[in-house]
């Protein structure tokens, strides 16, 4: 018997819980020669802003043991190409469609939020307030309940489509923002982005990234993403997108067990550019290995 892998985040069917982390994999156009998009859950498009971004001063990224740091800065050509560009492409491709939201300031995010809200083939809006290499907006926002509270409020006055808060994990208490995004009306949560860390060259005794500091990805951050996805599992009701470090099926069956309903894939984008896939099959198997009819059942399945 073929497992039923499809899920639902905030009254939205996904066919898998299975889709690609923000910025790892462009808004889909990029991978389409390397594989069949439309076997992904979801595609989940790089951070959309009101205008263009250029992103930080290079470099901005480096490799590091068990993962990467990355100081992009959000880069993007902004909405209105999106539109006309991406989104024009994706009309093309039968999956669901999350846009990530980003702005260095509140009416920054409506912007986008309204411009977007009646796109069509937009089905599901994930709002980055959690980027640890923007200075102005996005992290303080995500740090702060109370900033966090206010500005999903505002979102879901605005928006037409689900409201997805991705969470920071550089906080004391993820269950205390966690609590504070639902409370302010977010239909789901994702959880966690990177890691905010820092490497130097000791010979030339600079910092390798001209950001200084940037964003810690890859299975190093595993273990503590799916602590985080199991506190606010415990915390909240609305669904979670679990994410962080995930590199094989077991890792996402992981997530789903401590407590998300979908999960999605980061760095490990950029290592396989199948992997994707080949989770996904991993995860249909251990179903039917299991005898598992529905994979939805194994959300939170440890906290019984």
């Amino acid at each position: 018997m073929k497992a039923d892998l499809s899920v639902n985040i905030a009254g939205v069917t996904l066919k898998n819980p299975v889709m690609p982390a923000s910025g790892t994999f462009g808004s889909g156009l990029e991978y389409a020669r390397m594989m069949d998009l439309s076997r992904l859950g979801a595609i989940v498009t790089k951070g959309v802003s009101n205008i263009p971004w250029e992103g930080n001063d290079v470099p901005r990224v480096t490799e590091v043991p068990g993962g990467m740091l990355n100081a992009i800065g959000l880069q993007n050509p902004g909405v209105d190409v999106f539109i006309e560009r991406d989104l024009a492409f994706l009309k093309q491709v039968d999956t669901r469609v999350i846009v990530n939201v980003c702005g260095k300031s509140e009416q920054d995010y409506l912007d986008v939020v309204e411009r977007l809200a009646d796109e069509e083939r937009v089905d599901l809006l994930e709002i980055n307030v959690s980027c640890p290499n923007v200075k102005e907006g996005a992290i303080a926002f995500g740090q702060n309940p109370e900033s966090l509270f206010h500005i999903t409020q505002e979102i879901r006055k605005k928006a037409k489509q689900p409201v997805i808060m991705k969470l920071t994990p550089n906080v004391t208490g993820i269950a205390e923002t966690a609590r504070a995004a639902e409370a302010g009306g977010a239909d789901a949560i994702s959880l966690i982005n990177t890691i905010t860390g820092m490497k130097i060259d000791v010979e030339r005794q600079r910092f390798v990234l001209a950001n200084r500091t940037g964003g810690l990805s890859g299975p190093a951050i595993h273990p503590v993403a799916v602590r985080m996805v199991y506190e606010t599992a415990q915390a909240v009701r609305i669904p979670i997108i679990g994410m962080g470090g995930i590199a094989s099926a077991e890792d996402a069956l992981e997530m789903m067990l401590a407590g998300a309903s979908a999960v999605a894939v980061g760095a490990m984008n950029f290592n396989d550019p199948l992997i994707m896939l080949r989770i996904i099959d991993g995860m249909a198997a251990y179903c039917e290995r299991h005898g598992i009819g529905r994979i939805s059942d194994l959300t939170g399945a440890v906290h019984t």
